[in-house]
């Protein structure tokens, strides 16, 4: 069974708000970031790397609207970490600026055992050649990749670009590249945290554009040395400010300091206090979501399969109105909750990575017994919409495994064929020994894919 490609990966963040909407923005323009970008593209690589909350992709994001090349986005996930999924997806993004490269590569990738990375980007930094305007590969958060294979694959690629081609890399941690090689040889341009936290100025700018508050140059100031600067601090403590009297401001901004974590964790319940309570449930339940859209949304809202392993099934007090979802995604965005859409319809969204964290441990801790029957409505959705991966994936966060074993088997001999070992050995390491050798299709896979990745 071939298993289709989730396309919302390749799609650009939109990061300024529909005017037609009305949307408040929290935009600031980031002239001497953009004046940095644009320099770097001199050499053949720009990495961008900071932990959580710093703007990485938005930076980027509102960058590529003003630069006047065509670009290619990947938003990379845990599931990458197979080489040939990977490069199936770098090249579906890279089709998205010439549609005949890769299509050499691509039907190499069908093959068992897969021909060495070299080869591979032999003949796709072949086709690239073909490509004479000057174009950008961005790969969103490679921090979430960590196999030495696809670090090797990618630092070959870097090291026979095409002129043409410039790579973009967004990252929480540095990577596993030759970053000292390419520094010494002036191809590397690097942002990182103390470049892209906030200035004093642009403090201001941003909570004057965020709250409705009069706030005193010795009330910024104090907001800006708390949070150094921090992006997702100041977002929060504004969402949070914006609801509070005059007077209590000053109380607010000497509440909180501390790590980053500690700021947010402690935000993001300032801030949820605020909502309705049938708000606070959807931005809970929804957070077990990678990427959001209201058909997928209303599904887990409405999920009340029990399961099968026996578990009690404890409703949440108030459930917001499931037909909805779509209007509430909406609302979220509206509100500048941490929420960004994936493509100009604005159909798909996803949280910000850190405010879905703190979510997710939120819903762990209040809704304990709802997070399995969640994980298993999403898995029915992505199965009807045939994307057999995602459901997988939360068949296995619902530890139903009768059903993530029943998805695995369909999929797991073409994954065999394409080389996605990693992926599909990650999968079943989630399965409890008893429940593999039960599957005698499951054990089968198992031992197979053992032996193909030599272990």
């Amino acid at each position: 069974m071939e298993t289709p490609l989730l396309q919302t990966k390749l799609y650009i963040p939109v990061t300024r708000p529909d005017p037609a909407a009305g949307l408040r923005t929290s935009f600031i323009p980031r002239l001497r970031l953009i004046d940095r970008l644009n320099q770097g593209l001199a050499g053949k690589l720009t990495l961008i790397s900071a932990p959580a909350g710093f703007g990485k992709t938005t930076l980027v994001s509102h960058w590529l609207e003003q630069v006047n090349l065509t670009v290619a986005w990947l938003s990379l996930d845990q599931d990458d970490n197979d080489l040939a999924r990977f490069l199936r997806y770098m090249i579906a993004a890279l089709q998205t600026i010439q549609p005949a490269v890769g299509t050499e590569v691509l039907a190499l990738l069908q093959s068992s055992p897969l021909p060495p990375s070299q080869t591979l980007l032999t003949l796709l930094i072949n086709d690239l050649t073909a490509v004479t305007d000057k174009s950008l590969l961005v790969l969103d958060d490679y921090h979430l990749l960590d196999t030495a294979t696809i670090d090797q694959a990618l630092t070959f690629f870097i090291d026979h670009l095409p002129p043409t081609l410039h790579l973009v890399l967004t990252s929480r941690a540095d990577p596993n590249l030759p970053l000292a090689r390419l520094r010494a040889n002036r191809q590397l341009s690097e942002l990182r945290s103390a470049d892209l936290r906030f200035t004093p100025t642009e403090t201001a700018q941003f909570l004057a554009q965020m709250t409705d508050l009069n706030l005193a140059p010795a009330e910024v100031a104090a907001l800006d040395r708390r949070t150094e600067g921090w992006i997702a601090g100041l977002q929060m403590a504004a969402l949070s400010l914006g609801q509070r009297e005059t007077e209590a401001v000053a109380q607010f901004i000497e509440a909180f300091s501390g790590s980053h974590h500690y700021i947010m964790d402690y935000l993001v319940d300032e801030v949820l206090h605020q909502q309705p309570v049938e708000l606070q449930t959807f931005l809970l339940y929804t957070s077990i979501l990678d990427r959001l859209c209201g058909p997928l949304c209303e599904a887990i809202l409405r999920g009340t399969e029990p399961l099968d392993n026996g578990r009690d099934i404890t409703p949440a007090p108030t459930m917001p109105d499931a037909s909805g979802a779509q209007e509430i995604l909406a609302y979220l965005e509206h509100a500048n909750l941490f929420i960004t859409p994936l493509d100009n319809q604005r159909r798909w969204y996803r949280y910000h990575p850190l405010f879905a964290d703190l979510l997710r441990h939120r819903l762990q801790q209040t809704y304990p017994a709802q997070v399995a029957r969640l994980h298993l409505s999403a898995s029915q959705w992505y199965e009807q919409a045939g994307l057999i991966d995602s459901a997988v994936q939360h068949a296995l966060a619902a530890q139903v495994f009768s059903r993530a074993a029943a998805l695995v088997e369909q999929v797991a001999s073409a994954m065999i064929q394409r080389s996605e070992l990693t992926r599909l050995l990650t999968w079943l390491d989630l399965f409890p020994a008893e429940v593999v050798e039960t599957q005698p299709l499951l054990g089968l896979y198992y031992c197979w894919g053992l032996f193909l990745s030599g272990q």
